[in-house]
């Protein structure tokens, strides 16, 4: 009696994973970069290096895809006097500042896209 149970709950688990892994091949798995619309990249007007001597390196946490890469990267751009580069690989983003960085601005534009800043070094 033990093991028909035992193999009923089995075989309702293989069925059950058998479903989620149609589901994610059909839908995608839970990423925002397979469900949502892409995120475009906002562009960052003045891109002339010289004018930003002051340079952050940041830890984020929290990314996935390319999407989220994105809003990061887009959140922090959209900081006056901020040019930001994002690398998912790394999860870092190197923000160059025109003025003295406001590390609590920066961290709230990390936060308000979605994401946490686990990292935070001033290179000059």
């Amino acid at each position: 009696m033990a093991n028909g149970i035992i193999a009923a709950a089995l075989a309702v688990l293989m069925a059950w994973a058998v479903l989620r892994v149609r589901q994610r091949a059909a839908k995608g798995s839970a990423c925002c970069g397979e469900r949502q619309e892409t995120v475009k990249k906002t562009a960052v007007s003045d891109r002339n290096r010289s004018h930003y001597p002051y340079t952050v390196e940041m830890q984020i946490g929290g990314m996935t895809c390319q999407n989220c890469e994105r809003r990061v990267e887009n959140g922090l751009n959209a900081l006056d006097g901020v040019w930001a580069s994002v690398k998912l690989d790394t999860h870092s983003a190197q923000v160059l500042c025109k003025e003295l960085p406001d590390e609590q601005a920066l961290r709230q534009a990390v936060r308000e896209a979605g994401y946490v800043v686990t990292g935070f070094a001033r290179k000059n």
